[in-house]
């Protein structure tokens, strides 16, 4: 059995539409055969009727050829007696008076006639007779006063049998065309119900590719194709999601890694410029690692956020002390000689509710660009304030221009990419959405002069 169904697997069509012809092709095949047998067994049934139509007709002719109002039956002659007698048997009782001269006294065809005969009543039955025919009887009584007679007329089925086989051959041809044409008509119809979907699945293949914003709607469409219209519309704005996540990760991943990059490059080109003495080459290696384990530790931080596991509402959040990680920050930065950095906070400790390499992350870019465009200083403060850790970053730099305070978060956007500073406008955004990852925030103070001040605010831990 499990061979039969592995065989039927190999077998069936691999497309819908053929699965489909086939499943109508073969409910209409089972509908064609019920009602072919059944348009032959009433064929069958009408041309048997016939045939004993033509016997009782034949034996009331025959019937008057014979006389019952004596005291014995009489057959009288006739003109047409030698047409009369042609399959036909006659009975006083069960004596046989007449019989066909072709016919033999022990033949089949006698032996049914004695036996409908003996049942001295309307009888008919079918005997199949040598040479394959097939020879229709019946019996029909003649009462009389003192005697009575039976005829038996027979009649060859073979004109019927041929009707009925022309009948059955006919059906059968009629029923193979009607078979091709539902299958051809099925395999033409679902094609053409089927070609939206296919256009709907090629286009949202295209459109998936490139993350369009283009949608298919439920407008001007069957109720079936506006359903997969909608679910195609999920799946291409989930794509479409997926498409932006990993293109927001990658452009992030390449700016934070910029830094770290820069330092190593920078420190090997130092190196090579002349002979180093041991010590040296000993603080570069150092330098290296260091930069090294900040790209590590950038990597680890970005790709479990990108998980969303950098906050596991299962556990405990992790803590930490911000004030040495801001104080580290500072002393890395690659700061010009005429910036200065001041850090003041408001409690020797201060703890927040987030992880090391996740408050570095987002505090990183805001020290960069205070660094970056500052004239003189930048101050750093942080002090707890109810329910949260505040960390002011301001400079006495040019500020932020009015016009570009709206678009100051949003991936990609710089106020002036000619300012001859470097960078890829990813930096904020990055520090806004680790910081709401962990329900913090980080915002821009535009009341704030002159310069800059960018505030994020974390959970207490």
């Amino acid at each position: 059995m499990n061979r039969f169904f592995r065989v039927f697997r190999r077998l069936a069509p691999r497309t819908l539409r053929g699965r489909l012809s086939l499943v109508a092709l073969t409910a209409a095949a089972l509908l064609m055969t019920v009602l072919t047998v059944a348009f032959n067994a009433v064929v069958a049934r009408h041309l048997e009727r016939q045939a004993d139509d033509e016997l009782r007709t034949r034996a009331a002719a025959v019937a008057t050829t014979v006389d019952t109002g004596g005291s014995r039956v009489r057959v009288l002659e006739t003109v047409n007696d030698r047409l009369l007698d042609t399959n036909v048997w006659i009975y006083t009782g069960t004596r046989l008076l007449e019989q066909p001269p072709s016919t033999a006294a022990g033949s089949p065809l006698t032996r049914a006639a004695d036996r409908l005969a003996a049942q001295r009543n309307h009888a008919c039955a079918t005997v199949h007779a040598p040479a394959h025919r097939s020879v229709r009887l019946c019996s029909q009584p003649i009462p009389g006063r003192r005697a009575t007679a039976t005829v038996v007329t027979a009649l060859d089925l073979a004109p019927y049998r041929s009707s009925a086989d022309t009948l059955l051959v006919g059906s059968l041809v009629l029923d193979a065309v009607m078979l091709g044409c539902t299958y051809v008509l099925t395999r033409l119809s679902v094609g053409r119900a089927l070609r939206p979907v296919r256009t709907m699945t090629d286009t949202a293949t295209q459109w998936s590719a490139v993350g369009s914003d283009e949608r298919f709607g439920a407008e001007d469409h069957p109720a079936e194709l506006a359903d997969l219209g909608a679910s195609l519309d999920a799946l291409l704005d989930r794509i479409r999601t997926v498409l932006r996540h990993e293109q927001q990760l990658t452009g992030e991943l390449s700016h934070e890694l910029r830094t770290p990059l820069t330092r190593i490059v920078m420190e090997l080109d130092w190196w090579r410029t002349r002979p180093r003495t041991d010590a040296e080459t000993h603080a570069i290696r150092e330098v290296i690692a260091e930069a090294v384990q900040s790209m590590r530790t950038i990597c680890d931080t970005l790709l479990d956020e990108a998980r969303e596991n950098a906050l596991n509402p299962a556990t405990a959040p992790e803590t930490t002390d911000v004030v040495p990680v801001l104080g580290r920050l500072l002393q890395q930065l690659d700061t010009p000689d005429q910036v200065k950095t001041s850090l003041e906070t408001g409690a020797p400790v201060l703890e927040a509710g987030v992880a090391p390499a996740l408050l570095e992350r987002i505090v990183s870019p805001l020290l960069a660009n205070a660094v970056r465009y500052a004239r003189s200083s930048v101050a750093v403060s942080a002090r707890r304030v109810p329910g949260a850790v505040r960390i002011d970053i301001a400079d006495d730099g040019p500020g932020v221009p009015e016009a570009f305070v709206g678009e100051l978060f949003q991936p990609g956007r710089r106020a002036d990419s000619g300012d001859g500073h470097d960078g890829a406008g990813l930096g904020l955004p990055l520090a806004r959405r680790l910081a709401r990852a962990v329900d913090g925030e980080v915002s821009y103070d535009p009341g704030h002069g002159p310069g800059a001040r960018f505030t994020v605010s974390l959970p207490a831990g």
